[in-house]
């Protein structure tokens, strides 16, 4: 008996530090935490924290790689996106009339 009790008589404790997973379970932690922080940093600098508003409407206008546009919407809790075609854009219609800046920066609409 007394040769079985041995470590624990020596003064020995077993801390586990032979397993290599520890280390691998703190580098998960690390990145989530890293993670988390990078997409609170991304949604500050470009003001997207509006999408996580009910209360807000907003509207963000992409190009796509293929030339095209795509405009992504909000309004309360819906999210609605187009993406805008050349052929889609192309339609018949009539002239409304003309607008003029001015030098002072204000919009004057003219009817025909």
């Amino acid at each position: 008996m007394r040769y079985m009790n041995r470590h624990t008589l020596a003064g020995e404790d077993d801390l586990g530090d032979d397993d290599p997973l520890t280390g691998v379970a703190n580098l998960f932690d690390l990145s989530v935490v890293f993670i988390v922080g990078l997409i609170v940093t991304v949604f500050s600098t470009f003001q997207l924290l509006d999408l996580f508003n009910e209360k807000s409407d907003m509207t963000v206008i992409k190009k796509t790689s293929s030339d095209n546009l795509q405009i992504i919407s909000k309004k309360g809790k819906k999210i609605k996106a187009m993406e805008v075609t050349k052929a889609k854009a192309k339609g018949g219609g009539e002239r409304l009339g003309t607008a003029y800046r001015l030098e002072d920066g204000t919009m004057v609409y003219v009817p025909d």
